[in-house]
């Protein structure tokens, strides 16, 4: 697996398939390259595309955590300062993000702040803080502390209870109640798909109904039966056949 520095730190990344269009998949606060499966390789095989999947700091393969803990606008400065310099060096440009919970979110902030994107696609996307999110992660705190997830982290991530703090940790810091980045929807002028499960653990559709009341472009919204916190996981035929109809309306 390649790597590269950005902002003094190694990321590991990888490229998958290839084409004209560029997908870039944005993991989820858990998440990893690994994590994801086949999902991109799916993605860019039905869209005659190619896919860039990279491990944020702090997570999979990618250099561990050397803070104490990160700041509650992590995600802010993955969108504004590690993911614009990551496509540069990549020489990535006008790409379709794909992202998951966070990673959703990470996509929103850039496209928001003016980075240029063909589109969006958002799995999960959180905008603001809902009860039922900081609920769950309370309960995963718990099972954590309790159960074998350590060990089951620690297959995807060089450092599992540094990579579970970075996460948890700012998700449950009182101060992180007020984050809300509804104010980067009005700017996005491409085209959006928001995917959500029906029965999500840590949000519900009052996150993507925020993203199609002020997004300021063209935004489709899929709700999903069945289906929890991750489509591409519990329904990935729905998921997989959403995603693919919505790359060939935006054609070459």
């Amino acid at each position: 697996m390649p790597y590269i520095t950005i902002g003094g730190r190694s990321l590991a990344y990888e490229w998958i398939g290839g084409g004209a269009r560029t997908l870039v998949f944005l993991h989820e606060g858990l998440g990893s390259i690994a994590q994801w499966r086949d999902f991109p390789q799916r993605v860019a095989e039905a869209d005659g595309a190619r896919a860039l999947v990279y491990d944020r700091y702090g997570y999979g393969r990618s250099e561990v955590l050397a803070e104490p803990r990160v700041g509650t606008d992590f995600m802010h400065r993955e969108a504004l300062e590690t993911l614009p310099a990551l496509l540069s060096a990549l020489g990535v440009t006008h790409p379709v993000l794909v992202g998951h919970s966070d990673g959703a979110s990470i996509a929103i902030i850039h496209a928001g702040a003016g980075h240029e994107c063909q589109a969006l696609v958002l799995l999960a996307p959180h905008v603001f803080v809902e009860d039922l999110s900081l609920r769950s992660i309370e309960a995963l705190r718990r099972q954590f502390e309790t159960t074998d997830l350590p060990a089951r982290l620690a297959r995807y991530h060089r450092d599992a209870v540094k990579t579970f703090r970075l996460w948890n940790d700012v998700w449950l810091d009182p101060e992180f109640r007020h984050w809300n980045i509804e104010s980067f929807l009005p700017a996005i002028r491409c085209p959006v798909l928001a995917i959500q499960g029906a029965e999500d653990e840590y949000g519900t559709m009052a996150q993507v109904d925020a993203i199609a009341r002020q997004a300021g472009g063209p935004v489709e919204v899929v709700e999903l039966a069945d289906c929890g916190h991750a489509p591409h996981r519990d329904q990935p035929a729905q998921t997989l056949a959403a995603i693919a109809r919505f790359l060939r309306r935006l054609g070459g």
